[in-house]
């Protein structure tokens, strides 16, 4: 109805003033009246009064602030709609109007400027509908969908949540989180897949039941799933597709109970008539095989004779204990196992075991009491299995939180070095700085040297405060201070300040033209990775001109610096932006090769991206997109993300 009220007001202006009114006078769904140019009502129709209360009698000439609420009058709402209207030749909003009976409803307002030929302001046209009935209507499902999505997150212990018709996770519960081990934000966006054992991945088990649920309307399956931490638990799942009123499919919801407790229970109880099924059974990834009450071979599958090198007609007869090392035959393992085996029913053991060519493997071994109705004990039944290779797995793991819990130690100690180091450096800077100030007449010999002190504690200075940086990033305190800045204002006064550092390196600073561009950031840190940027570019690029260029790309800001020099080496473009990473030798340019590093981690913690490249003409392109808001401001991410193309600084 926009459209028609826009309309009706465009041919007010043209119509006879008796035919408009008629007009006006049918409109009982909308209030369509005329203010004079402060806002007090001139015209007034059946719809307003049907809408608002008052009568033509009761309205005409009192100002129309007595439709908004006190708080909007304070806030001087009133006028800033009629200097909004007036400026940009419409104003319009959804917003709570007030009744003649105080009664509020929602209203949908559209304020339109009135002129006359010669483009004098001589009132304004106001359209307004009542929306309250849709509002509640909204309210009402926006209340149902908010007691659904408690009523799924009050809900412990199944897994429920949304599938994306594509199979990717829409919504996750508290019950799904303690039942899979991910956290939201770890896992909304991926693929059903994660859930289910690679093998079956392979085969296209998840896929297979979803194309089942959208063909039938619900699918249910019994399996193994897999937790986060790579554990597998049995799961009841069903899954049932979810259609839109047209039919459309919209998505899958998926409920997940773990059930594996239960199926324990089961095993327990056919586990009698299981071991006899698989000792006669030809399994080779298994050694399993029978021994008699004292401990000799009685029976040997596949599995064993794969396993541990000898045919059934080598061992059947001889005593297990040639499977164990010296050393648990020196404590008697073997037959302490079957004594234990004996007493308890059964016995599980991990340890190293021979073959008959006399190497070792790592081998799970169940060893059970076998009896017959009566309880008299017939023998023992062995099931081995060779985990060497999850053995060294393991070790490797152990080796890896080894090697990471080192790499905590070494930021510590850089933490408390680059801490212990900066008060000592400033007080020397202070130092050399007042000394500088009180010797008024210095031999150019010692000045040059005093000079060259001072830009030495000045470097180092900077590194202390770089390595305070990484060690921020390191242990997740990198902490953001946003205020409202002009983006182009501060990157001009940066390179200002810099230009003389341009000059010692040959290069011409150019900074384009650009309009002011407004945003949330933390000054400081912006300013540190500009300068970051273009100290890397006086380095590499000394001697060639430097621009410096800012835009504007909807709700993102887009800052480019661009050398002429000689460009990104290729086989260095992929880890530029790491830790201690390098484009150049460190005797060509010196520096850590941290400065890059620690620009990445300003730019993401402000939501944004950095990248390089070479240009095609020669030269080498350092691109920065941000938000122009920081919407949420804090510490830096907690984990190191994955570095791109970039060059060290």
């Amino acid at each position: 109805m926009r459209d028609q009220g826009s309309s009706v007001v465009v041919e007010l202006s043209a119509l006879q003033e008796e035919r408009a009114r008629m007009i006006l006078d049918n409109i009982e769904d909308y209030a369509v009246f005329m203010l004079d140019p402060t806002g007090h009502v001139k015209t007034w129709n059946k719809g307003a009064e049907r809408i608002n209360g008052y009568t033509l009698g009761e309205i005409q000439g009192r100002h129309f602030s007595l439709f908004y609420p006190p708080a909007d009058i304070v806030a001087g709402k009133c006028e800033r709609e009629l200097r909004c209207a007036t400026a940009e030749g419409r104003f319009e909003e959804e917003g709570w109007r007030i009744r003649k009976n105080g009664d509020q409803y929602w209203a949908s307002v559209i304020i339109t400027p009135m002129r006359d030929p010669t483009g004098k302001l001589v009132g304004f046209a106001k359209i307004t509908r009542d929306l309250t009935e849709r509002r509640k209507a909204e309210e009402q499902i926006r209340q149902s969908e908010e007691r659904f999505r408690l009523l799924v997150t009050s809900i412990k212990d199944y897994a429920v949540f949304m599938l994306e018709p594509d199979g990717r996770v829409n919504s996750w519960n508290p019950g799904a989180q303690r039942l899979k081990g991910y956290q939201a934000q770890e896992i909304i966006g991926q693929p059903i897949s994660r859930f289910y054992m690679e093998e079956e991945v392979a085969r296209g088990k998840p896929w297979d039941l979803l194309r089942e649920a959208a063909e039938q309307g619900r699918v249910e399956d019994e399996g193994w799933r897999v937790r986060k931490d790579g554990s597998l638990f049995w799961a009841n799942v069903i899954i049932t597709a979810v259609r839109d009123e047209e039919g459309r499919l919209r998505g899958f919801a998926k409920i997940t109970r773990d059930l594996t407790e239960r199926r324990k229970n089961e095993d327990l109880l056919r586990r009698s008539e299981e071991r006899f099924r698989l000792l006669v059974s030809s399994v080779k990834d298994y050694a399993i095989f029978m021994l008699d009450p004292h401990g000799r071979v009685m029976t040997w599958n596949d599995g064993a004779a794969h396993l541990k090198g000898y045919s059934a007609r080598e061992i059947v007869g001889e005593h297990f204990s040639r499977f164990y090392p010296p050393e648990d035959l020196a404590v008697n393992k073997p037959a302490l196992q079957l004594e234990a085996a004996e007493r308890d029913g059964r016995v599980e053991d991990e340890s190293w075991r021979v073959r008959k060519d006399g190497s070792l493997f790592w081998a799970s071994v169940t060893l059970t009491a076998m009896r017959d109705a009566k309880g008299l004990l017939l023998g023992f039944s062995k099931v081995t299995r060779d985990l060497t290779e999850h053995k060294r797995t393991q070790e490797e793991r152990l080796q890896l939180a080894q090697s990471q819990e080192a790499i905590r130690l070494r930021d510590e100690f850089l933490s408390i070095a680059a801490h212990e180091l900066k008060t000592p450096v400033t007080a020397l800077q202070l130092q050399l700085q007042g000394l500088k100030r009180d010797m008024t007449s210095l031999e150019p010999k010692h000045e040059a040297r005093l000079e060259r002190v001072l830009r030495s504690t000045g470097r180092l200075s900077h590194l202390v405060e770089t390595l305070l940086d990484v060690s921020r990033i390191s242990t997740g305190r990198l902490t953001l201070h946003p205020e409202r800045i002009d983006l182009v204002a501060t990157v001009k006064d940066l390179t200002e300040r810099l230009r003389d550092a341009a000059v010692s390196a040959d290069c011409q600073l150019l900074v384009q033209e650009a309009q002011p561009i407004e945003g949330t950031w933390d000054r400081l840190r912006i300013e540190q990775v500009v300068t970051n940027l273009l100290s890397n570019s006086f380095k590499y690029a000394a001697g060639h001109p430097i621009e410096i260029s800012m835009a504007r790309e909807g709700a993102e800001v887009i800052l480019v610096i661009t050398d002429k020099g000689p460009g990104l080496p290729e086989k260095d473009m992929p880890r530029l932006f790491g830790r201690f990473e390098r484009a150049a030798p460190m005797s060509h340019y010196g520096g850590l090769g941290l400065g890059l590093y620690v620009s990445r981690e300003i730019v993401e913690a402000h939501g944004g991206i950095i990248s390089a490249d070479n240009l095609p003409e020669g030269g080498a392109r350092f691109t920065i997109r941000m938000p122009t808001d920081l919407l949420a401001p804090g510490a830096a991410p907690d984990e190191p993300r994955e570095p791109g193309p970039r060059r060290s600084g």
